[in-house]
């Protein structure tokens, strides 16, 4: 790992220190970018006491002193936004970003799903925003504290396309810092690509709460995932996104090669009575096929089955 001389340190802002915004600004500050986390709580109180730790069999790394703070407005312009907040929370945390804007920030979604970089163009202008997809497993294992478990993979791409001077310094930062990054040509493709997956797969395992080895054994319950993969492309193909047959059979190859103990972040989510990320998951194949007058029966009813605990365990 090599350090980022003073001359090009980025300025970084994790906007939502959570698993993965943590575990990418941790490493970013070590390898010398002037990182910010912005976090609440415990949380916050953590990393002001005793910086930000991450476990990683990748090696640990502890970042101490930390910058930390729960207020935006103090932290000044910078190069780059980390969002790294839930899905549910991207509406309020991208209003909150403003005051750290200039005119070339790069605002990088680290979110699953389709949604965050419209909620961010929305807000702020499409020159801001930075899709990506992320291949990382982690979880806050304490106040301060993540753990990563597995992958190390960052995929980052402007909306239209170009390599831009911006992203291709972020590219050179983050695998400086020991992360996997990759510029790409086709971000739109790649974030669709990811959520062919995710969203079928999320929505069959909190259905069910079986591991994978469970789900992928009973030949009924297996087809329900090429079904909801076709529902997937269909609304992707009507937005202009071009999925085809052979991202699905790679898909179902590749959920086939996962780990028999799988289960979805969704799934541990409803386990433990935390709020769901269904309305952005299998609710936005739903929202996103009703506008193109295309029926997605799959998604609906994993909405229909999920929602009611969109908000937590309902009492």
């Amino acid at each position: 790992m090599q350090d980022l001389t003073p001359d090009v340190a980025m300025k970084v802002a994790v906007m939502g220190t959570g698993a993965i915004g943590g575990y990418v600004g941790a490493r970013l500050a070590a390898a010398g970018a002037q990182v910010t986390f912005i976090a609440r709580g415990a949380h916050l109180a953590a990393i002001r006491t005793a910086g930000v730790r991450v476990f990683s069999p990748l090696g640990d790394v502890t970042v101490a002193p930390a910058s930390a703070t729960d207020d935006p407005r103090t932290v000044g312009p910078v190069d780059v936004v980390l969002l790294g907040t839930k899905l549910y929370d991207v509406e309020t945390a991208a209003q909150g970003i403003g005051p750290m804007l200039h005119g070339d920030t790069a605002v990088i979604c680290l979110q699953n799903g389709v949604d965050a970089p419209a909620i961010v163009e929305r807000l702020h202008g499409a020159a801001h925003v930075v899709p990506s997809v992320v291949m990382i497993n982690g979880e806050i294992a304490g106040p301060g504290v993540i753990k990563h478990n597995a992958m190390n993979a960052l995929t980052v791409g402007e909306l239209d396309g170009r390599a831009s001077p911006r992203l291709e310094r972020v590219v050179a930062m983050a695998n400086a810092a020991g992360i996997d990054t990759a510029l790409s040509k086709d971000i739109r493709l790649e974030i669709w690509r990811k959520f062919l997956m995710l969203a079928p797969m999320a929505a069959i395992s909190a259905m069910t709460r079986l591991p994978l080895a469970r789900i992928r054994a009973e030949p009924e319950t297996w087809r329900l995932a090429e079904v909801g993969m076709r529902e997937v492309v269909a609304v992707a193909n009507a937005e202009g996104v071009r999925l085809a047959e052979e991202d699905v059979q790679n898909t179902l190859a590749f959920v086939m090669s996962m780990p028999a103990t799988w289960k979805a972040s969704l799934t541990v989510d409803l386990e433990q009575g935390r709020r769901l990320e269904v309305d952005w998951f299998s609710g936005a194949v739903c929202r996103r096929g009703e506008a193109a007058r295309i029926d997605t029966p799959f998604h609906r009813v994993a909405l229909g089955v999920l929602r009611p605990y969109a908000k937590g365990v309902p009492h």
